[in-house]
């Protein structure tokens, strides 16, 4: 069988890819070679509404959602809403079951009570999932991510065995081009995304868990990221952090860890007004401060000490719920964090490759 059939979504799917991961592909075969497919290159400009909606010819894309939320108790919810894209084989979408594309859905629900996650999949090409620029829609199943027109306005809806969520999303600023115009650095070897954000969201709505539902608002954070070959060899997975500070700035950090030395940082601070600042990896300091046990037996780092000198960042992340381990088919931790030091907020963590 190819290699390139044994890709992220290929052995989600389980389309029959019968050899195991090596692991120097990296997490969820990301570092695997993918020279039939489109490359990310430098100095290649964003057009928006077209790069809200699908790129076929690039292996893997996703659309994610995460939601700090909180209820009328005061109470802290998240909710995360995430889309995937992989290609099979390089080409445009056609009709029918020979489609290239594979789709996979993860929601999640943190909060009282805990986290619970749910998984989907479906195939491109026969109406099961899919994304659309304008007016803008991604579906898979049952689950939806709809606008009015572009992405300003959002419906957000999904839920698995005891929990949903249907949320209302609204933008209050810019949408952030991370890296380099979003030429998306990701090792020192040339892998690299495109990659785009809306951090300024609002949220309404409200979440059901064992059939009660709750009414509740906070903030929303969309990710936009496409690639054929985001990791290098040896790269192992990610810490990656998106944070809503109550001074209005937003910030987004991310580190991939390698087998030696300190891995790959970068980041992207954004003033409350929206202007954006790429962060290289020197100005960023991420240091796990405790761990927690998890379903897969190992420890994560489930509280964080994190720095940005340049902007007088110092704060302390600790999880929500130290246990929003996704049992997906390739299993990662993602959960909000509540943030305290020398300015307060909420945010997301993910952590992948552990």
């Amino acid at each position: 069988m190819r290699a390139e059939t044994c890709g992220l979504l290929s052995l989600l799917l389980l389309v029959g890819c019968d050899q195991p991961e090596s692991p120097g592909n990296g997490f969820a075969g990301l570092g695997q070679q993918a020279n039939t497919f489109a490359q990310v290159t430098r100095n290649q400009p964003l057009v928006f509404p077209r790069d809200h909606g699908p790129h076929n010819g690039f292996r893997i894309e996703w659309w994610y959602i995460t939601a700090n939320l909180q209820d009328a108790q005061g109470r802290a919810w998240g909710a995360q809403w995430t889309l995937f894209r992989s290609a099979l084989r390089s080409g445009a979408e056609t009709a029918g079951w020979d489609s290239p594309n594979l789709w996979l859905g993860h929601a999640a629900l943190t909060g009282p009570g805990g986290h619970q996650s749910s998984e989907t999949a479906a195939r491109g090409g026969v109406g099961q999932a899919g994304v659309e620029a304008q007016p803008f829609r991604a579906w898979i199943n049952d689950w939806s991510l709809q606008g009015d027109d572009g992405i300003e306005h959002l419906q957000m809806s999904a839920g698995g065995q005891g929990f949903a969520y249907r949320l209302n999303l609204r933008s209050g600023g810019p949408l952030v081009l991370h890296g380099d115009q979003g030429y998306s650095e990701k090792s020192g070897q040339g892998q690299a995304s495109y990659y785009y954000s809306q951090p300024f969201y609002r949220v309404s709505g409200e979440v059901e868990r064992d059939g009660q539902r709750v009414a509740v608002t906070g903030n929303a954070w969309l990710d936009r990221e496409w690639s054929s070959q985001p990791l290098a060899a040896g790269q192992s997975g990610w810490d990656w952090f998106s944070l809503h500070l109550d001074s209005g700035a937003k910030v987004m950090l991310f580190r991939v860890r390698e087998a030696k030395g300190r891995g790959y940082y970068a980041g992207t601070w954004v003033d409350a007004a929206g202007k954006s600042q790429a962060l290289k990896g020197e100005q960023i300091e991420l240091q796990p401060l405790a761990w927690t046990p998890q379903e897969n037996g190992k420890q994560l780092p489930t509280r964080w000490r994190v720095q940005v000198p340049l902007h007088e960042l110092d704060v302390q992340l600790d999880a929500v719920e130290p246990k929003a381990w996704m049992n997906t088919r390739f299993p990662y931790w993602e959960g909000p964090v509540h943030i305290s030091g020398s300015v307060a907020g909420t945010g997301y963590l993910e952590m992948t490759g552990y």
